[in-house]
Formats: C-alpha cells, structure tokens, sequence
C-alpha cells in the first residue's frame, strides 16, 4: 500500500509566523496592554510607514481591500447613473463596490499574457457617464498604468488602480498603489503583505481625497459626533495594525523571496511547455506572485491528479463577473472573450515567500505528470 503523500500548504502562514513569532508576539502585547484597539498608536504608525513605503503622500487604513475601493469611489462622488470602467476577470470586489455606490460596472477584456486589463480596449468603453476607471494589478502585476492613466486624461476621469494582489510590485521604479490617482489594496491573509483577518489601506498624493476619505472611513465625521458626510464603519483594528508593523521588518526579503520563487517555478515549467502556459510578467514592472497562476486544459483532471499527490491547487477566478449572476444585467454588451477563455483554464499553484526549491520540483514534477495523462493538449488562448 502506497503511503498518503506529504501534503503540501498553499499558502504557508505557519511557516511565516515561525520566523517572525517574538516580533508579532511582542506587537500584539504592546496592544493588548494599552487597551487602545480602535485607532490606536499602532494605526497611525502603520500609515505613515505605508505612505513612506510606497513613496505617497498620504496612507488611510481600512477595515478591507473592498472597503478601501468603496470608500475611494464615495470620496469621488460616483453614485447612480455613472458608469465605472474595470476589467471582467478579476475577484467580484472590483465590481462590487461599483454596484453598491449605484454606479453601472462597464465591462472589458483583459491581455491573454498578463491576464490584465487590455489598454486597447480601453477608449472605445468611455461615455459621457463615465466617472472612473478601475484596472486591477492582477496576481501580483501591475496592469499598463501609464497607457491607463494616459486614455483616462483624455476624458478627464481618475483612475483608481485596484492593487489588492500587487503590494509590493513595482511599474517602472514605482511602487504599486503609487500609480495613479487613488491606489486601494488589501491585507488578507493570503496577501503578499498580510494580517491576521481583514485589512486594507487607501494611498493617494491628493490632500483633499484623503481628508475625505478619512472621514468616510468613520462615519463621515469631521469631529467627533459631527457627521459632514455620508461614511461607513471602515477602520482597521488597532490589533491587524500591529500584526502588519511586525512583518513589514521581513517585508523586503519576502518580497525578494517572491520573486525568487515565482521566476524559479518560470523556469522549472519550461520542460512543461506543451502543456501549461504560464502569466507572463512584463519587463518594465515585477510582480510579488500573490498568486503563481498557469493555464491548463482539463483543468479539473489536472486538479485532481495533483490532489492526489498532496498538493493543493485553486481557480482564481472560475467565472469573469459578467458572467456571475449578480452582474448578468450589465452583460448585454459585454464582449470579453478572453477573459471568458481565461476563466476556464486558469490555475494557481501553492505559492509564499518559504517555498523551497525541492517542495517546487515536487509540485512541477507533479504538474508535468497530471498535464501528461490528462486527455486534451494544452492550446494557446486564441484572441
């Protein structure tokens, strides 16, 4: 009888927290003692750390990457009858938040290499409702911004740049988040830069926005229990502040582990050509591989052989959001073909800054057999 195979983490948070255990540790103390869990020092610190990181002016944390989004969208004043420009494949938030200020998410197709947003298709979906513009930074990627921000100017509309996967990466020598108006990301567990629940953060150079935008995050107030605005409950928790603080010491090294690892899986599938396309990352940005995403025919075969072996596989995402049914009534004419394409072969491998070099052979090798046997060739997206 052949022994259960060594299961291997997606994501390794275990793994993590044993290398930075007494600074997190010492982090959640320093809260628990001082009893100050909303707003708390560690708020304040964790921004202005962030602004300085990213090299923005302004940080305002959030209770979560969708509010981050949401609140920015309020701060601009987009509300019913206003369209929003995003891609179709990405996580339903993006889309989301546009629904649920009243505004209309237009839908358009994203590049088949990067599996982001497609800047040739971006001005022919401008009309003289549209408000914003959101690309997302897809699995780690920055999306084209100056091809993005450059059409939005000609029709005088922000652009918001969803970078809940890509804190971290760079485009042209700047940071994610620092990339055009407003930069919204997320601090989920999974994330390249994560806490321990939900979290996420605002980043602008723009003064007003972000006074804004800080008095949306609590209320709307101005002062206290004086409400000049309409607000949500958006802030972070003093405690998901602390746990950030403490991994930001190792952020670097996990940053140049990322991409270690990412181009290391690059080359190891190279024996795998015939049968799995890998997200290309373009030359003039990097990406922190929030996740390492490939493409597959018979997906749900490869999915289960590599199961079989002990190693975890995910589909991010199975459907682009035109096609969920919340979004059908913004569908008629949406033509995403690539996204739609994208959505059925899409396959993330397990992927953190402690994965070794040996666990990746494993996965590879694996990979390499389920591709092999599964029963239709790899073909090239067509589009």
């Amino acid at each position: 009888m052949n022994p259960k195979p060594m299961h291997v983490p997606f994501v390794d948070l275990k793994a993590q927290y044993a290398q930075l255990k007494t600074q997190i540790d010492a982090r959640i103390k320093r809260v628990l003692d001082h009893g100050q869990f909303i707003l708390g020092p560690e708020v304040a610190e964790l921004e202005q750390r962030l602004a300085a990181l990213t090299r923005t002016r302004h940080c305002i944390s959030c209770a979560s990457g969708t509010d981050a989004m949401l609140i920015a969208l309020m701060a601009l004043g987009v509300g019913p009858g206003d369209e929003v420009i995003t891609p179709s494949f990405t996580f339903i938030a993006t889309a989301e938040v546009i629904a649920l200020v009243g505004a209309t998410p237009v839908f358009i197709d994203v590049e088949k290499q990067t599996c982001n947003l497609d800047a040739t298709k971006l001005r022919s979906a401008f009309t003289a409702r549209t408000r914003a513009v959101m690309p997302v930074s897809l699995y780690g990627q920055p999306a084209d911004m100056n091809e993005i921000n450059a059409i939005a100017a000609e029709f005088g509309v922000p652009v918001i740049e969803d970078a809940a996967q890509s804190f971290g990466a760079t485009y042209q020598g700047r940071w994610s988040c620092n990339l055009s108006l407003i930069g919204c990301t997320s601090f989920f567990p999974s994330k390249p830069l994560g806490c321990y629940g939900d979290g996420g953060a605002i980043f602008t150079d723009d003064d007003a926005l972000a006074q804004a935008m800080r008095e949306i995050r609590v209320h709307g107030q101005s002062g206290r229990y004086l409400h000049t605005r309409i607000g949500i409950g958006g802030r972070m928790d003093t405690l998901q502040c602390a746990i950030l603080l403490a991994k930001l010491d190792a952020f670097e090294l996990e940053i140049a582990n990322r991409l270690k690892v990412g181009q290391r899986y690059t080359r190891l599938l190279e024996s795998c050509v015939d049968q799995v396309e890998v997200v290309r990352v373009k030359p003039d940005r990097t990406s922190v591989y929030a996740q390492y995403t490939i493409l597959v025919e018979n997906r749900a075969a490869v999915q289960k052989a590599l199961q079989n072996e002990g190693i975890p596989t995910a589909v991010h995402y199975p459907a682009p959001i035109h096609r969920q049914p919340a979004y059908v009534r913004w569908a008629a004419k949406v033509d995403c073909p690539v996204s739609e394409q994208l959505a059925d072969k899409v396959l993330s491998l397990p992927m953190h800054a402690y994965l070794d070099e040996p666990t990746q052979a494993r996965i590879v090798a694996a990979l390499a057999r389920a591709t092999a046997s599964s029963i239709l060739p790899t073909a090239a997206i067509q589009g």
